[in-house]
């Protein structure tokens, strides 16, 4: 009998991993974490050593057992205003058995797979909850700064804030100040900012106030840490009470771990988190941490892309970062008693207003959700985070039945024929305005329905064929597209070549066969028969080359919206066009036709987000001498271009580009320089007959970024393509 071990080399190879990265990440993260988890602590009034402990839980045990082995997690933010709510109405003890079943019960979503029906909610609505109590959180630490206590809701503290103006202490004022002034200036500065700036303003603050300020407030532990931990308590109050403060900690938390939990990915190429695992793992930590006296935990994005930015490549780091902070407060916690009170707030104060993002502002305004935002973060932040959340969600509803109920039915008349426009989504709600329209077209006109909807449910379906059916019988003409009319029922566009739902990807063992595929394709080919006909009679025309990668996940159509005959496409892996002399024939003779042959009028170079190609130039782990290891050498020039470059922002979501999709853009990058090392190309370019374009994809955000030579690099592509060409080329 066989017993099976990892083989050594693997072992060898997890523990340098761990060594070289996840080491010095996980001391990053530590350093981070002490002052945050302190002063989140004070801010929601549960006991400082409270917040110590769910950084040691969190850190550990959802590190050990959650499904996102990058996301470290510990006491948030975000549940600050509910952990205040809960010690204020029923005392810490309660609070810890509250945060004990919170844990059950998140345990339990996990188990029965819906966890992940959190990721449901509106982002309009989750954004306003965290706008919400960012504001609130600010307000709060504002009072702490000024020398004085937080009370204990918005109305309150915006009541008594001109008395704390006017009665201020002012060396706590100057500590509050220098440690914001500090987290503002700190990650500006040039090759400082690894060092993260919670660290460096507590301590440099610490200091001067050691020296020049003995008689501020400063942090309070007890000298024997583990014998006065505050344990649970069952909660006194109603049953409907306890109940609802129970959910409440357990949908905020995790809410807040598994949207955590999805950025947390868009950082890094690695492992994507199993969403349902990273509950089960919340969950038996908020019931450890419960257990222990601790705060609630959940999946923290600050301490999580520090993580990350850190060079973190598995949980180790989270856990060792847990185990630091418990050794540290164990051996020295007398050293945390040297930091102001002062200092901690004014962290908290820049971390509560940064839960309020522009880029989060400006993406909901353009959707036509600003509304939601602002109606839910007004009411967390003036009636609570359960009442706001209610509220952002009923409203959120009620706009999603006014458009299902909003769809536009118009007729015209010319020369004798009425013709029906129908734009929209068309269900049960917009009926009655459609039956009006159909029934003020006189009796035994000609009419034409031009339907062009993004869905349209039974009752629609029935009233218009209904109308079509009645009309007929008395005299009239109708002529209307029943291909589109069953796609729409079917919420399938006629406009697409295949049944396909971008919603549904099945598991490898469970995909159709290519033969399937074409017998799909076969049973819709009615649909753009005509189209290629005419292609075929008449030839291509296309409109531009498109260079991509051989990405499965790209769909160039897709990206820029074309259909059969407006693209002459070239795929390869990494989207390299090697210059001009290099060999490569086949991209050489692609470019050539194209420009000469074909007359294209641009060139688009389409990078994107966790190329393969990219991963696995920085990782050397293509075999030597093989053919992926000669063709990925047309990849230094850009290997070297990445490592010159300033860190790149994602101009939507203020979000720094991992190493991998940092060097795809610079990829992109060169190749529009490589470009114009083709005589074809410059020529055609110098006599403003051909502009080429750079173009990168975020394929888990399914957005398209343009691709700038210089500074910023990344601009949103709802930007003027002609514009953003020139400052390309310039």
């Amino acid at each position: 009998m066989s017993t099976s071990h990892s083989p050594p080399t693997s072992r060898i190879t997890s523990l340098r991993s761990i060594l070289h990265h996840d080491l010095p990440a996980s001391l990053v993260v530590f350093l981070i974490a002490i002052p945050l988890s302190l002063g989140i602590a004070a801010a929601s009034g549960a006991p400082l050593i409270a917040g110590l402990v769910a950084a040691v839980v969190g850190g550990v045990v959802a590190g050990a057992l959650g499904g996102s082995p990058l996301q470290v997690s510990g006491p948030a933010a975000g549940l600050t205003v509910v952990v205040a709510g809960l010690v204020g109405q029923f005392g810490w003890a309660a609070t810890a058995g509250i945060t004990c079943a919170a844990g059950l019960v998140q345990i339990l979503l996990g188990v029965t797979r819906i966890g992940r029906l959190a990721l449901s909610l509106s982002p309009a609505v989750v954004h306003g909850m965290l706008a919400g109590i960012g504001v609130t959180i600010a307000v709060q630490q504002l009072h702490v700064v000024l020398g004085g206590q937080a009370q204990s809701s918005l109305i309150a503290n915006l009541v008594a804030l001109p008395g704390r103006l006017v009665a201020h202490h002012p060396h706590s004022v100057l500590v509050g100040v220098l440690t914001v002034a500090l987290m503002l200036v700190w990650p500006r500065i040039p090759k400082v900012k690894v060092v993260p700036a919670p660290l460096v303003a507590v301590v440099v603050v610490t200091a001067l106030a050691a020296v020049w300020m003995p008689e501020v407030t400063r942090v309070n532990l007890p000298d024997r840490p583990l014998q006065e931990l505050i344990l649970p308590a069952f909660p006194h109050g109603t049953p409907w009470a306890i109940a609802a403060a129970v959910l409440t900690v357990a949908l905020v938390a995790s809410v807040e771990s598994l949207l955590s939990a999805v950025a947390v990915d868009k950082l890094h190429n690695g492992k994507r988190s199993n969403l349902d695992r990273e509950l089960i793992g919340q969950g038996a930590a908020n019931a450890i941490s419960g257990a222990l006296g601790g705060m609630p935990v959940t999946g923290v994005i600050v301490r999580s892309s520090t993580n990350v930015a850190a060079g973190a490549k598995s949980r180790a780091s989270a856990i060792l970062h847990g185990i630091w902070i418990a050794a540290f407060v164990l051996a020295a916690g007398a050293m945390l008693e040297l930091i102001p009170m002062a200092a901690l707030a004014g962290v908290l104060l820049v971390t509560g207003l940064r839960l309020v993002q522009l880029a989060h502002i400006r993406t909901l305004r353009r959707h036509d959700e600003l509304l939601v935002y602002v109606v839910t973060a007004a009411g967390v932040a003036v009636l609570g985070l359960a009442e706001g959340v209610l509220i952002g969600l009923a409203l959120a509803l009620v706009r999603v039945l006014y458009r299902l109920s909003r769809a536009t039915v118009t007729a015209t008349e010319e020369n004798g024929e009425w013709t029906v426009l129908i734009r929209g989504t068309l269900v049960f709600l917009g009926v009655s305005s459609l039956i009006r329209t159909l029934r003020s077209i006189p009796t035994g006109a000609r009419v034409r329905v031009d339907l062009s909807v993004d869905h349209l449910d039974h009752a629609a379906y029935e009233a218009i064929d209904d109308w079509r059916r009645g009309h007929i019988d008395r005299g009239g003409s109708v002529e209307l597209n029943r291909m589109a009319f069953r796609a729409a029922l079917r919420s399938t566009p006629a406009r697409r070549l295949l049944p396909w739902k971008p919603q549904v990807i099945a598991a490898p063992d469970q995909r159709a066969s290519m033969l399937d595929g074409i017998r799909a394709f076969e049973e819709s080919a009615d649909q753009i028969r005509p189209m290629l006909a005419k292609l075929a009679a008449d030839g291509q025309r296309p409109t531009q080359l498109f260079i991509t990668c051989a990405d499965s996940r790209i769909v160039p159509n897709m990206i820029t919206t074309t259909g059969p005959g407006d693209q002459f496409c070239v795929r390869n892996v990494g989207n390299l066009v090697p210059p001009d002399g290099s060999g490569s024939n086949s991209v050489d003779a692609a470019i050539e036709y194209a420009v000469e042959v074909l007359g294209v009028r641009s060139i688009v170079v389409c990078g994107h987000s966790h190329c393969g190609a990219a991963a696995a130039s920085l990782e050397a782990n293509a075999p030597a001498g093989s053919g992926l290891q000669n063709w990925l050498r047309h990849l230094e020039p850009s290997v070297r271009r990445a490592v010159g470059m300033p860190d790149i922002v994602d101009p939507a979501t203020g979000v720094k580009l991992s190493p991998a999709d940092k060097l795809s853009v610079a990829n992109v990058a060169v190749q529009l320089s490589n470009l114009r090392s083709f005589a074809c190309v410059r020529k055609a370019e110098a006599e403003g007959r051909l502009e080429l374009i750079g173009l990168w994809f975020d394929i888990g955000a399914a957005a398209a970024r343009l691709v700038l030579e210089r500074e910023p690099y990344l601009v949103r592509a709802d930007e003027e393509l002609a514009t953003a060409s020139r400052h390309s080329a310039s």
